[in-house]
């Protein structure tokens, strides 16, 4: 069999079997098609390309090719990105061999070493500032306070909150499920605050629409994905956010991903535990969460403060 054959059964293999979302096999089919793209072209055959073909010359050259791919703007692929390719790679020479068809071996596949970027988070007062910039009078202020609210108490990530629908949460227990990354489900807590704001815009609204957060403009003349009309897009839900974060005076980069940070930051800062914290944030490894720990410095400084001697001023 050809790899542009075995690339259609890999990424079914990753929905049915392996219980991957949508969007993360399409991000692995775009990513094993840039490879069979750029190794044909190195090795000459194309389309016929067949498992056997892959060796570790091809694997140096492809690292190699994809160090040096560049876009209409001459901008590079990021070394993020460049991970990416190489994390799919290796879960489709993992595929082969499991299937006893010969190839590379895919402990061959070094991934490099990516720095992470710095957590952007807000302080709670940062978080407050915002929140009084938004007009209370109108449904679409109540609208946006909602969400907000809900970003920060839940710590939920954007393209989980555009999903939510009228049924989805129990206000009155302010928890309820939610189905995140890689279909996994985990809890949501919220606070009374985020509770009754959502309350206050449900009892605002006079539709009977099933998404929880609507745009207001009425001229959608579509449904969504869910053949609801009218439902939040994330990009709108992003808007929202750096909206008010400008009129609230707030210089750093503001997003709804900053506020789920700002909510693993404040949990930290008042003592909660790494594991629990995991647990709520929906990650599958304790490494993502530890990218949180940056909120020990206080605390290091306090021990510090109290057990370090200091030198004479003499």
């Amino acid at each position: 069999m050809y790899i542009s054959e075995l690339i259609g059964d890999y990424i079914e293999h990753l929905e049915i079997e392996k219980g991957r979302s949508i969007k993360t096999a399409e991000n692995y089919e775009r990513y094993l098609i840039r490879f069979l793209n750029l190794a044909g072209e190195l090795s000459g055959k194309n389309d016929d390309l067949k498992p056997s073909d892959i060796d570790a010359e091809l694997l140096r050259k492809f690292r190699l090719r994809l160090n040096r791919v560049t876009d209409e703007h001459g901008a590079g692929l990021e070394a993020i990105t460049q991970a990416y390719h190489l994390i799919a790679l290796r879960g489709f020479l993992k595929y082969l061999a499991k299937r006893n068809i010969k190839s590379l071996d895919p402990t061959l596949v070094e991934l490099p070493k990516i720095t992470r970027k710095q957590v952007t988070f807000l302080h709670y007062d940062e978080v407050e500032r915002l929140l009084n910039e938004i007009d209370l009078t109108t449904e679409t202020g109540l609208r946006d306070r909602a969400i907000i609210e809900l970003l920060f108490s839940g710590g939920l990530r954007v393209s989980e909150i555009v999903k939510l629908n009228r049924d989805s949460i129990n206000l009155e227990r302010r928890e309820f499920m939610i189905r995140g990354k890689g279909n996994k489900d985990r809890p949501i807590f919220i606070s009374e605050a985020a509770a009754d704001r959502v309350s206050e815009y449900l009892a605002a609204r006079t539709d009977s629409l099933v998404p929880l957060f609507l745009n207001n403009s009425k001229n959608q003349t579509s449904p969504d994905v869910s053949g609801n009309f009218r439902r939040l897009t994330a990009r709108s839900i992003e808007r929202i956010v750096q909206k008010y974060a400008k009129l609230a005076g707030i210089t750093k980069h503001v997003s709804p991903h900053t506020l789920r940070h700002s909510f693993a930051t404040d949990l930290l800062m008042n003592g909660a535990d790494l594991r629990s914290v995991q647990a709520m944030l929906g990650h599958s490894d304790i490494s993502t969460t530890q990218i949180y720990t940056h909120v020990t410095d206080p605390h290091l400084k306090e021990v510090h403060d109290r057990f370090h001697t200091e030198t004479s001023s003499d």
